[in-house]
């Protein structure tokens, strides 16, 4: 509470309020641009920031990260591309409302969600920094281990009708994520002489090209407007009773949002996608996902606007940076003399304070600058289909070449598409593939770090309590769907409309 009254003089401070503002609208465009992550946004924004106070600085590095945490939603909502990795559990249901004329809903759905998943992931960040904190040191390499299995078994209920399907689309996934520089022994994997390679093949090339990209050469071959209903050009934000069973899969985003936030190497990806999985499975209207639910865009919006503040956690209280956005925040507080742990809270209470308003003032200026620029893109969707395809295929031809500028990257994004089109064509779903790559590296890594540490004795994985914890969960996801759904390794997949939105 004593943070809270503390943190109030600060929302007066308009040179905090302007930054805070910059921030947010940067990080809304960046994270709306496929292929410029909430990382890379940062990045840009980076020296800019030498020259401004240090409170300041820091605030529009936070806001940046904030708004580019939502803005990946809106691409994903409106051409089928995650705009962040985050935002690919939204692809499913936010794609399916905008093909049935309600963009501007899931547009409000998600920015509702949002702004919900921010205020909890504030005060959580407020109030209960040191007790998340003090959780997030007892995970061991055999903890984060598990951590990856238990994301990885949200895949036996993102497997349409074949669970056979979705562990050979895993598969993919996890093959790709061994390609670049060992993590252990620092050798090269599957680089075939090619220096691009080295640093591994990064998921949003691979997302954008499954899911954009292969949505394209499927709308080229299909005349246009045959099945589009035109959506209304505005923000449609939830009424009560909508609201209303929206508070479940709210609950569940944000929660889950908690637990992975405070987590270093966790992030919003995992958040996500467990609360997609769990807001389905919890769901009275399970039938409704993947075809449209509003739901399926409630609980992973409010879980991964939840980790992007209590990712600062970790970061605030010990040091510790868990992902490449909270690191080039550390690197913000470097260049202006401030080191993050337990007594940057002594010596420099004011930047933590200030920190703090200027997160709640870019909260708020997320939806204010949601509701300014959303419209504009609901309009530019419902543009005739040739013209609009050309110039989503510019925009993610640009965004990939910005990655490293270079040509590998948006050759690996163009064989991802054409990929992605086959996997369409042979009904295979493309979650559990992104699901593959993205864990893949916290799996591997961390399994091979336990066998160094415990001289290759495998008891080191029950050995821990949090990671037991963590396996016996995911074994009860796995048996729990199994059991649920009632089907076979080997049940041919029938081409039913679910299906065909879980695949593609």
């Amino acid at each position: 509470m004593e943070s809270l009254l503390d943190t109030l003089p600060h929302l007066l401070d308009l040179s905090l309020i302007l930054a805070a503002f910059i921030g947010v609208t940067c990080g809304i465009l960046g994270g709306a641009l496929p292929g410029i992550s909430p990382s890379i946004t940062m990045a840009l924004l980076l020296p800019f920031t030498y020259a401004m106070q240090p409170v300041d600085a820091i605030v529009m590095l936070a806001a940046t990260y904030i708004g580019a945490e939502y803005g990946g939603s809106v691409p994903a909502i409106l051409i089928r591309t995650p705009g962040t990795n985050a935002a690919a559990a939204t692809v499913l249901d936010g794609y399916a409302m905008n093909r049935q004329g309600k963009a501007g809903l899931a547009l409000g759905i998600s920015l509702y969600s949002g702004f919900l998943g921010s205020i909890f992931g504030l005060l959580l960040l407020i109030m209960l920094s040191e007790p998340l904190a003090n959780l997030a040191l007892a995970f061991s390499p055999p903890a984060y281990f598990a951590l990856g299995i238990l994301g990885l078994s949200v895949i036996a209920t993102l497997s349409g009708d074949s669970m056979l399907k979705g562990l050979i689309a895993a598969l993919f996934g996890l093959m790709i994520a061994t390609i670049g520089t060992d993590p252990v022994t620092g050798s090269n994997r599957f680089t075939f002489g090619n220096s691009d390679l080295l640093g591994g093949i990064e998921p949003v090339l691979v997302m954008v090209g499954l899911f954009a990209l292969s949505e394209l050469l499927a709308q080229a071959g299909t005349r246009d407007d045959i099945d589009r209903i035109t959506s209304r050009p505005r923000i449609e934000f939830p009424g009560l009773r909508l609201a209303r069973r929206l508070i479940k899969p709210q609950a569940i985003g944000g929660t889950i949002g908690a637990f992975e936030g405070v987590m270093p190497g966790a992030g919003g990806t995992i958040a996500s996608f467990m609360a997609y999985n769990e807001a389905r499975r919890w769901s009275k209207n399970k039938e409704e996902f993947g075809k449209g639910s509003p739901e399926g865009i409630a609980a992973p919006e409010t879980a991964n606007n939840t980790v992007a503040e209590t990712a600062l956690v970790p970061l605030l209280s010990f040091g510790i940076p868990g992902s490449n956005s909270t690191a080039i925040l550390l690197g913000g507080f470097l260049i202006h003399g401030l080191q993050p742990g337990p007594m940057l809270f002594e010596k420099s209470a004011d930047v933590i304070h200030g920190l703090y308003a200027g997160i709640l003032v870019a909260i708020f200026g997320m939806v204010a600058v949601g509701i300014a620029i959303l419209p504009i893109c609901v309009w530019m969707v419902n543009r005739p289909r040739a013209f609009l395809n050309a110039f989503i295929l510019a925009l993610i031809l640009s965004g990939i070449y910005t990655i490293h500028e270079g040509l590998t990257d948006v050759a690996f994004m163009l064989f991802a598409g054409a990929f992605g089109f086959f996997m369409r064509f042979l009904r295979f779903p493309f979650l559990p593939t992104v699901l593959g790559l993205v864990l893949g590296f916290l799996v591997e890594s961390n399994f091979r770090r336990s066998l160094v540490l415990s001289g290759n004795d495998m008891s080191i994985f029950v050995g821990d309590w949090v990671s037991i914890v963590l396996l016996t969960v995911a074994a009860l996801f796995i048996g729990g769907s199994i059991i649920q759904r009632g089907i076979s390794f080997f049940k041919p997949s029938p081409k039913t409309a679910e299906a065909e939105q879980i695949g593609g």
